[in-house]
């Protein structure tokens, strides 16, 4: 008998930061194994920005209560899980986990021969940063090399089989920033809101760098925020104040795994491109172009996707405002638009949409990733 891996994608709604009642419940019932979770991805209600406190309350409730669950210390989960929580839930978005569990499954022989690819997830962390470090090459050189090996955990051989890399990365505070200073070191930034967009572009560039989206000449630290021109397609970064290294988990679709659940994707051009949204439904093999019937958007276990607003100040032509508003920073604007733009075309509101693109699809627009139940027609996606 062969045997192969297989990741199962658990979504479960939360009333709060330190909501994990939905999660505890899923693994009393039997529904989930603790020891399976290899990561945990979540929307949380703060405001995405440096002083959401709500994304590291909610990773320290979820690290602890593995940790008991698992009967490890609090450490080795920190080591073991990705744990990344995505501040902002503007507009209708919904907050919400989505966990992934990774079991095993055997075959008979007569069905090892057509094994097909499915879902195949990997994990990886970086060292610590330096607060120096963060925004630049020694940040896009350490994520390029988790990515890789992340990959290598994964079995997946090839950069077009993966389809999503989710990175959470730190930030500059005042005190990180003092700390660097003290030492004759200088810093990306002194602002601490833009050492997020820094971070999350330099960890965005480590990506493509890794997936050959990207040639090594092409980067270093001049580029970083700089040229909107280099970005990866699939990378999903998102800063917070709660860590110091990389965590990555690379999500993509390889024969050496089992299940029924594959992951495809597309790049958004813009806010409301929604053409590049079917292209990553291609897995489900819709019975009507541009459109979802309800078993097929009952099919949908995970939607991601970035949100950047233009830095035209222009959508396909039409002025939009997001930037010139300064009572609300212009990315909690684009999570409200994209997730609109999204629950109209899966009517659910449990969407992880991220802010902040820097280096993450093209300007104004951003990678969005399907993770769904493979189309009884159709055994390989495109």
């Amino acid at each position: 008998m062969t045997t192969l891996r297989t990741v199962k994608v658990h979504r479960i709604g939360t009333a709060g930061p330190d909501d994990i009642e939905g999660l505890r419940r899923a693994i009393d019932d039997g529904e989930i194994d603790p020891k399976g979770i290899v990561a945990i991805l979540g929307k949380t209600e703060g405001n995405g920005c440096v002083n959401d406190f709500t994304r590291g309350y909610t990773s320290h409730v979820l690290k602890h209560a593995l940790a008991s669950w698992r009967g490890s210390a609090p450490d080795a989960i920190a080591r073991d899980v990705a744990i990344v929580m995505s501040g902002g839930t503007e507009g209708g978005l919904s907050p919400h986990l989505l966990v992934f569990e990774v079991g095993a499954i055997g075959l008979a022989p007569s069905e090892a021969v057509s094994v097909v690819p499915s879902l195949a997830v990997g994990v990886a962390m970086t060292r610590a940063f330096a607060p120096e470090e963060i925004g630049r090459m020694p940040q896009v050189e350490a994520t390029a090399d988790a990515v890789r090996r992340a990959m290598q955990e994964a079995g997946i051989e090839s950069a077009r089989d993966v389809h999503y890399v989710q990175v959470k990365c730190p930030l500059l505070t005042k005190q990180r920033i003092a700390d660097a200073h003290q030492r004759g070191r200088s810093v990306a930034t002194l602002d601490t809101y833009r050492s997020m967009g820094y971070s999350r572009g330099a960890s965005a560039l480590g990506i493509g760098l890794a997936l050959g989206e990207l040639r090594a000449d092409q980067v270093c630290d001049s580029e970083i925020c700089s040229n909107a021109a280099l970005y990866s397609g699939v990378a999903s970064t998102s800063a917070g104040i709660e860590l110091m290294e990389n965590q990555i988990l690379v999500v993509g679709n390889s024969p050496r795994w089992g299940g029924d659940l594959v992951i495809g994707h597309g790049v958004m051009q813009d806010a409301i491109d929604t053409d590049a949204v079917f292209d990553a439904l291609a897995p489900l093999t819709l019975s009507e172009p541009g459109r979802l019937t309800r078993a097929e958007r009952e099919r949908v276990v995970a939607v991601l996707a970035k949100a950047e607003p233009s830095a035209s100040g222009e959508i396909r032509g039409r002025r939009h405002t997001m930037l010139d508003d300064s009572d609300i920073q212009a990315s909690r604007h684009a999570r409200a638009l994209v997730g609109g733009v999204l629950a109209g075309v899966f009517g659910d509101t449990q969407l992880f949409v991220s802010g902040g693109a820097e280096h993450q699809g093209p300007d104004g627009g951003g990678p969005v990733a399907v993770i769904a139940s493979r189309a009884p027609s159709r055994l390989v996606p495109r």
